[in-house]
């Protein structure tokens, strides 16, 4: 998303946007390399919906994560798919509850780890459905899913985009999807409101922030920078291919999301009591 984003950002600002991946420890080490740095409005950090339960998930965090920075806005929402393999009996979600009713951890979902976002997903799910699960957690995504549509275990919460393909080989089923509307990519598939699951919207988001100290007015600059990004064609294109719902909002409008994530995971890892371990 980032190298999606930086080159419109670039044209608008009037100077190079340099990406940097700075990964491990769940986004960890380049939020703590921001949140140390020189608060000017030359480093920026984007990153994912694991910023919101890193909080709950990690004991000790090298930063705060609502104190040590500032969001400059969302660039998008991108809904979760519940799928099952096709070999799996459940047509519907109405299907899927009634077999993990039948008995204790009698359906399996499998997740790339614990704290992963499929693993907060189906956990969210268990508790609006009033389901219990066997969660399977993996070493990545990748053998997670392959997993699941070799018919090793029958329930994953994935990502629409990176399933997508899955789900048009036939390969994988799925159920709901997690937003509030349908999806134009899915037109067919209902969302989990409308299969009658309530309170259980899940999705995987991107976000810019700066450190907590830049200016107001430099806030401001790179959040109009940041929309004015979001206005290009091939910006709208790539984020509706991945199925995303792009989002144009102020940095006040992104504090406020992102408080709500921090505090809906904040609520699933405590009531469900997950960890990292």
């Amino acid at each position: 998303m980032a190298r999606l984003v930086a080159p419109r950002m670039a044209d608008v600002l009037k100077q190079s946007v340099v990406v940097e991946n700075r990964p491990g420890a769940s986004g960890q080490i380049g939020a703590a390399s921001v949140a140390r740095a020189n608060p000017d409005g030359y480093t920026i950090m984007l990153d994912a919906s694991s910023f919101a339960a890193n909080p709950s998930l990690f004991k000790k965090l090298p930063y705060d994560s609502l104190k040590a920075f500032k969001p400059i806005g969302v660039i998008a929402l991108f809904p979760n798919v519940v799928l099952v393999n096709s070999g799996f009996p459940a047509q519907s979600v109405k299907d899927l509850i009634s077999a993990s009713k039948k008995h204790t951890n009698a359906v399996a979902y499998a997740s790339s780890g614990n704290g992963s976002a499929q693993h907060l997903a189906g956990a969210l799910f268990e508790t609006a459905a009033k389901v219990e699960l066997l969660h399977i957690p993996y070493k990545g995504g990748g053998p997670a899913l392959a997993d699941v549509m070799a018919g090793h275990v029958p329930l994953f919460f994935g990502n629409l985009a990176s399933s997508l393909p899955h789900i048009q080989s036939g390969k994988l089923r799925a159920l709901a999807v997690t937003s509030a509307k349908r999806s134009p990519i899915l037109p067919n598939v209902p969302t989990l409101a409308e299969a009658g699951i309530r309170d259980a919207e899940i999705y995987e988001w991107n976000a810019i922030f700066v450190p907590a100290g830049t200016p107001d007015a430099i806030v401001s600059k790179l959040s109009e920078a940041l929309q004015m990004a979001l206005e290009h064609n091939d910006v709208k294109a790539r984020i509706a291919q991945l199925g995303g719902d792009m989002r144009h909002n102020s940095p006040n409008q992104a504090q406020s999301f992102i408080q709500e994530q921090v505090n809906l995971w904040a609520r699933v890892i405590k009531e469900r009591n997950i960890t990292i371990d």
